[in-house]
């Protein structure tokens, strides 16, 4: 299944104050691209924050693969920073290369390790991709890398569901996310980086947190401090975005895309 940004007239944007991803993986087959750039196509903010794992190295070190769709989502981000969004780039540990340029900034691109955002409400919102938090990956990177291989081989069988899911008319549906919510031991490793990310937040003496690295979409409230996960474009092709009022909220574009093509489609009569 697949949407076609050209369907989405330019002219009508969702306006955001601010626009958070992560886990894009550009570079690999399972990124989902197309949506992704239905997504830029059809939003607008003041600020797009890039949450890590924007591109994936390990995967681009095995194999060279990088579709003009993959392009397309590079031009599309850099053609809002050209245009006035500010961008702020705060690499994971599948693009940890970013790394080395933390300080720098390109025109209208920041690169950081973690950077404090201000929502509108007064709130102040720690971000950084969180891998950080990950023992896995701190204590044992080439465990990480075999988990990692494992989950390209399901997100491959994931591809081949939604092709005979489309042909039967049924919306997309990821299989790594469903098998997330069903495994005991997976659920706990989710809870201990919730709550490790929330101490740090609390740490910092910050309000919350936004973070990527588990590909879990979610806000939830620890006690007094907030905590946001803005979810992945591999599985379920999700972003955090902030209204003018401060409110923030998960979008799922799966979902959304059509919803808005119809909202653009009523206001053309």
């Amino acid at each position: 299944m697949s949407v076609n940004a050209k369907t989405l007239p330019l002219h009508h944007p969702l306006r955001y104050r601010t626009i958070f991803l992560s886990d894009i993986h550009l570079g690999f087959k399972g990124c989902q691209a197309d949506f992704l750039l239905d997504f830029l196509n059809a939003t607008d903010s003041d600020t797009l924050y890039l949450v890590g794992d924007i591109f994936d190295g390990w995967e681009m070190k095995k194999k060279s693969y990088w579709p003009a769709s993959h392009q397309q989502v590079v031009n599309a981000i850099l053609s809002k920073a050209a245009a006035g969004t500010r961008v702020v780039y705060t690499p994971g540990n599948h693009d940890e290369s970013a790394r080395h340029y933390r300080g720098h900034r390109f025109d209208n691109i920041e690169i950081r390790d973690t950077a404090v955002h201000e929502t509108a409400d007064g709130r102040r919102l720690l971000v950084l991709h969180g891998d950080q938090f990950d023992t896995i990956v701190q204590c044992s990177p080439w465990l990480s890398k075999v988990g990692s291989s494992m989950y390209g081989h399901l997100l491959r069988l994931n591809r081949l569901i939604n092709f005979l899911r489309s042909l039967l008319g049924l919306p997309y549906w990821s299989i790594a996310a469903h098998l997330k919510h069903k495994v005991k031991n997976v659920m706990s490793y989710i809870g201990r980086f919730e709550e490790a990310v929330v101490n740090s937040a609390r740490a910092q003496k910050v309000n919350g947190v936004v973070c990527g690295h588990i590909h879990k979409a979610e806000i939830a409230r620890f006690g007094d401090t907030l905590y946001c996960n803005t979810g992945d474009w591999v599985e379920s092709c999700t972003a955090m975005v902030e209204g003018h009022n401060g409110e923030l909220q998960i979008l799922r574009w799966t979902e959304q895309a059509q919803c808005h093509r119809d909202e653009v489609l009523l206001a053309g009569r």
